[in-house]
């Protein structure tokens, strides 16, 4: 990363001190000097020393509620990222969510598989207020072997698990759950570093996983599948469960409860403190039925405002523009009038509204996952000229498998019986990839745009060499 680092220093002049972490010994070794005002951790701390070489009493100073305490950059699925400027009151919001809501003691031990600069990796830093442990891996454990991930569990006593969705569905196609054997099918390494993965043989089960008290998804949305394949691989004292929160407030206002029984693809509690519901196109709430999700009243960790918005009109419009005094959302779900849990459906850009029927993509996704064949999809909207609209399904073929019209008549077939005829995609199509950001997020408005020949943004799209894939497609042309 250093060479990236020196070009980030000499792009912003006005930068004072950069300070590098060094994740290994051997890294002090590693010249820094063309990197502009920067030193090593062991160095800065030096700094901070006494005369003497005592370490100075710490000095806290009083501050609002409404202080800045930093910047928070959303992830870019809509558009360009935000720069959200956030106050000292996310720290209590993190206390309530991870403290009250899924049975946290000081002796608890958290592990969230989330690149660093994302939402969910600011919250979990917050956890050393409460008194928590945090376990950190630099890399994807999973790429290692299939049995590492769950060692790693086992071995560092992680209580609580927290997962980008994309991962827990990477975890559930590669089948690498606690109680399976697996055998390595791409492992291009020397011998030596191989025997040293191997070193503990021993393959996590439902009951040696003793430690582990609560796991959690969000990010986007968690499918019933998921629910489906850790419960059957994990054991059954140990609640899984969707989670739902924003970058605009890093916290969650649904998630998990320990109390609270779970249903297959439900999140089952709001939050404390989170007046969030779903509201119909007037504003009314709703419950039963699609809806978005608004927050009726203020949190603590709601957004300051973003970065240079001096008169506030940006955030405003953000916000606040589509519903009166609600802070919109910006995403579908479904409350189930009979548990109360809730149905993470798809952002309000992402919805489909095709003959009549309104629904979002996450549905048409969990069909597909009764697919072998399938490897990964995206489904959004295509208008005509008359702004008639038809749902584009895009398949990319898993290794092995071909794209054919019987594939795509069975796949017809099985969105008719599981959902209904009117959710069927007009338009079934082969890609060769599937476009994502660094959360792995779907950027299904990115490939929207491009089918409707719309002005779009690729810069926080992490494979944005696919895009051209989806690009003057002549079965497109519906007019």
């Amino acid at each position: 990363m250093l060479p990236k680092i020196k070009e980030i220093t000499n792009g912003l002049p006005s930068l004072e001190k950069v300070i590098i972490v060094a994740s290994k010994e051997e890294s002090y070794s590693k010249d820094i000097s063309g990197i502009r005002n920067s030193c090593f951790l062991k160095d800065f701390l030096q700094e901070g020393l006494n005369k003497d070489g005592t370490v100075p009493e710490l000095v806290f100073e009083q501050v609002s509620f409404q202080h800045p305490l930093f910047i928070s950059y959303t992830s870019g699925t809509t558009g360009l990222p935000k720069a959200l400027v956030h106050g000292c009151g996310m720290i209590l919001s993190s206390f309530k969510d991870f403290h009250f809501h899924t049975d946290c003691t000081r002796e608890s031990v958290w592990f969230s598989m989330s690149p660093v600069g994302w939402g969910t990796w600011c919250l979990c830093l917050t956890l050393h207020f409460i008194g928590h442990t945090m376990s950190i891996f630099e890399g994807v454990p999973y790429f290692i072997n299939p049995k590492f991930f769950w060692n790693l569990v086992e071995e560092h006593r992680i209580t609580h698990l927290y997962l980008p969705t994309g991962i827990a569905d990477e975890l559930k196609k590669r089948k690498y759950a606690p109680m399976e054997e697996h055998k390595i099918s791409h492992m291009f390494l020397p011998t030596s570093i191989v025997e040293q993965l191997f070193k503990r043989n021993d393959t996590p089960t439902k009951e040696n996983l003793k430690y582990l008290k609560c796991m959690m998804a969000g990010g986007s949305v968690v499918k019933p599948e998921l629910y489906d394949f850790l419960y059957k691989n994990l054991k059954k004292d140990i609640p899984f469960a969707s989670s739902f929160g924003a970058t605009e407030f890093l916290g969650s206002s649904m998630l998990i409860d320990t109390n609270l029984p779970i249903h297959r693809g439900e999140i089952p509690a709001i939050a404390l403190a989170s007046d969030i519901y779903t509201v119909n196109n007037k504003g009314d709430r709703v419950i039963g039925e699609l809806g978005e999700l608004v927050l009726g009243k203020a949190m603590p960790n709601l957004p300051l405002g973003i970065w240079k918005d001096e008169d506030g009109s940006v955030m405003k419009e953000k916000y606040f523009s589509k519903y009166s005094e609600k802070f919109s959302m910006g995403d579908y779900a479904i409350i189930n009038p009979i548990t109360n849990g809730t149905i993470i459906c798809c952002r309000s850009d992402e919805t489909l509204k095709q003959r009549g029927c309104r629904f979002g993509s996450s549905e048409i996704y969990g069909v597909l996952d009764g697919f072998p064949e399938v490897g990964d999809s995206i489904c959004v909207s295509k208008y005509s000229q008359k702004m008639d609209e038809s749902a584009v399904l895009f398949l990319k073929m898993s290794d092995g498998y071909v794209f054919n019209t019987g594939l795509v008549d069975r796949i017809r077939k099985a969105i008719a019986e599981t959902l209904t005829p009117r959710h069927v995609p007009d338009i079934i199509l082969e890609t060769k990839d599937i476009p994502y950001n660094i959360n792995s997020k779907k950027m299904e408005i990115t490939v929207k745009k491009i089918i409707n020949n719309k002005p779009y943004n690729a810069d926080s799209i992490r494979n944005p060499q696919c895009l051209k894939y989806y690009s003057n497609l002549p079965e497109l042309d519906i007019d």
